[in-house]
């Protein structure tokens, strides 16, 4: 099937990613119409920055999308899953922004029959929410992953400067929580231990304020993630909690200087890959 180019686009969840994505379309290009389905503040605060052109209800927006841009928190992408399909063109694209794929994939496998879907993760953010952190340069130089190809899609990640990583769901999930949900929950336990010990505050350094960043993400922002991925978030601690128990053993001895060299073979790995 060959599709027509995108003239409206439906952004279901105008927060900080879904308002982002709307922004990175304009300015990589696109001159459809947005539409915004969302909160009421949501969609206010996106009109009066104008992320999007006119707010719909759901059933309103996906009655008339080329694509339908799925950036909800993961739960409430799950519902809409269930009750999107009837509502579409056949052919409509349908993709998401989750973090987590395996639970989405899974259920979009079994819902979605007009439409087709396209699970996707936009490796982006920042610890702040909200239409009014939205930022059409969010996602340069960024991973983008998608859980299989489509031509169109992937151009369009591209305009918007991002780097296309086509994964299996299972692949996907087991790679993000070693690299995304890991290094959180490592920073909310430093956080805490840092507010547990008075004084503590008052001496730190770069160091601990860099590393303790993600520990102002809320809790309701990971609370999904949690659930949808403690299969492979279990595995990822327990290999830490080894390798940390490894450390603390090496501390008077000779080894811990190839476990630095290690570690910062792997730092500047990731920053070659992030510059490509």
């Amino acid at each position: 099937m060959v599709s027509k180019p995108w003239s409206v686009v439906s952004i279901v969840g105008v927060g900080l990613i879904g308002g982002s994505f709307a922004l990175a379309l304009r300015k990589a290009g696109f001159r459809g119409k947005i539409i915004g389905v969302s909160s009421t503040s949501s969609i206010e605060a996106a009109l009066a920055r104008r992320v999007i052109d006119e707010a719909l209800p759901l059933r309103d927006a996906a009655g008339q999308s080329d694509l339908i841009y799925l950036s909800q928190p993961i739960e409430r992408i799950l519902q809409t899953l269930e009750e999107i399909d009837p509502w579409v063109f056949p052919g409509t694209l349908i993709t998401d922004a989750g973090s987590t794929k395996a639970a989405i994939v899974q259920c979009a496998a079994k819902k979605i029959r007009r439409g087709r879907f396209v699970g996707g993760h936009p490796m982006a953010g920042k610890q702040s929410r909200g239409v009014a952190e939205a930022d059409a340069d969010l996602f340069q130089r960024r991973p983008y992953v998608l859980m299989s190809p489509d031509a169109e899609l992937e151009q369009w990640i591209r305009r918007i400067g991002s780097r296309v990583v086509i994964l299996q769901p299972e692949e996907h999930d087991r790679l993000v929580a070693l690299t995304s949900h890991l290094p959180q929950l490592i920073s909310t336990v430093l956080g805490s231990s840092i507010a547990r010990e008075r004084g503590a505050a008052q001496v730190a350094g770069p160091a601990a304020i860099d590393m303790t960043r993600l520990a102002m993400s809320p809790y309701d922002v990971w609370r999904d993630i949690l659930l949808t991925n403690s299969g492979p978030i279990d595995h990822a601690l327990t290999e830490f909690i080894e390798q940390l128990e490894e450390l603390r053993g090496m501390l008077l001895r000779p080894e811990l200087e190839q476990k630095f060299e290690q570690a910062a073979a792997g730092a500047h790995a990731l920053r070659g890959v992030e510059l490509l």
